[in-house]
């Protein structure tokens, strides 16, 4: 039986989106090609709110993590992490021998703008990463004060994972002056997994001119200045049942309306942090969550597994908490396609197995 994915990642997919990988291929040098990526760019700077130019790479978003750590660090990266995959970007960081300080803060804390004033102020450095929304957590950082720190600091390269939030809450890419913005096709996106996608700006185009060794296959300027003179197409071969799917999503999406899907993410999220006040307790700082994916605290010491156990018998799936908060919490994701309907049903089931 089918279970029904309240996971961060992946996702539920509309059936007609999944039946969109099974379009025959094309050559991935055609012409065809070229118009395919042409509308996918012009659709994903809508949702991006961004005119800069955008990327896809044959990966997780990991992968433009990676390459935006390694291809745009030309001094000391400043990671700043609120949880499990801002650390990554650290760990990426020293994996490719890019210098980089890491900047942690407690689990379910935010990352301040008085934390990025702090760090960026002594001049050490010439790229950030901040994660925009931590799963592991149910955090979504203020990037909106964030921004008024980074105007500051031009010759700063400002990376943003917005991985597990973009498509699912209005992140103004250009407003908040994000340099490089990644996000992935498995989470509020609504398709399967094996597509990134990034936004990169001027300025880290130019950073990355000065920078040797970026790598190979995740050699961003590589990627851009390819697209430049091929007419939008790429230098390894591109998943292309991925952007079939993605081109036809993002007519879905637009069709749908941003505002409208930001606000049902909205809803999806106020129901469900409702009901987790009034039964667990939220991970998170109150001021900061997460609209796609929330933590709760295990406050009644439920076990996490059996619940979901029983859960999948009844067609639905959550997840428990991540890394070392396993068992300590757990977590329910509302993002994609996903309906407030939906979410409603999921939580009716968990109250009828707990007695709640």
């Amino acid at each position: 039986m089918h279970k029904k994915l309240f996971i961060p990642g992946p996702v539920e997919v509309r059936q007609e989106v999944l039946e969109k990988m099974a379009t025959p291929m094309i050559g991935h040098r055609s012409k065809n090609a070229s118009d395919l990526q042409h509308r996918i760019s012009d659709k994903i700077r809508q949702v991006f709110y961004t005119q800069e130019e955008i990327l896809l790479s044959t990966s997780s978003g990991s992968g433009l993590m990676e390459g935006a750590v390694r291809s745009c660090t030309l001094k000391r990266a400043a990671v700043f992490s609120v949880g499990a995959f801002g650390k990554r970007w650290f760990e990426m960081a020293q994996a490719n021998n890019v210098p980089a300080d890491l900047f942690e803060v407690d689990w379910g804390q935010a990352t301040t703008p008085q934390l990025v004033e702090e760090v960026l102020s002594t001049g050490k450095y010439d790229l950030m990463t901040i994660t925009h929304n931590e799963t592991s957590t149910g955090l979504m950082n203020p990037v909106e004060e964030i921004a008024d720190v980074a105007k500051k600091y031009p010759e700063v390269v400002y990376c943003l994972d917005a991985v597990s939030s973009m498509g699912g809450t209005k992140i103004q890419v250009d407003q908040l002056g994000v340099d490089i913005c990644i996000t992935s096709t498995q989470k509020a996106l609504g398709l399967p997994p094996g597509l990134a996608i990034c936004s990169m700006s001027a300025k880290a185009v130019e950073r990355a001119g000065q920078v040797p060794n970026r790598g190979y296959y995740l050699d961003l300027l590589a990627l851009y200045d390819y697209i430049q003179k091929k007419d939008y197409q790429y230098p390894s071969t591109p998943s292309l049942s991925h952007m079939f799917a993605l081109d036809y999503q993002l007519d879905l999406i637009l069709k749908e309306g941003l505002d409208n899907r930001f606000r049902r993410h909205q809803e999806m999220a106020d129901y469900v942090r409702d009901w987790g006040r009034r039964h667990f307790g939220l991970f998170a700082d109150e001021r900061y969550l997460s609209n796609t994916v929330t933590t709760f605290n295990n406050s009644r010491g439920i076990d996490v597994a059996a619940l979901n156990q029983e859960l999948g018998r009844r067609g639905f799936q959550i997840s428990n908490g991540y890394g070392k908060l396993k068992d300590q919490t757990f977590r329910i994701a509302h993002m994609a396609d996903c309906t407030l309907e939906e979410v409603k049903e999921l939580i009716a089931h968990i109250d009828d197995i707990l007695k709640l």
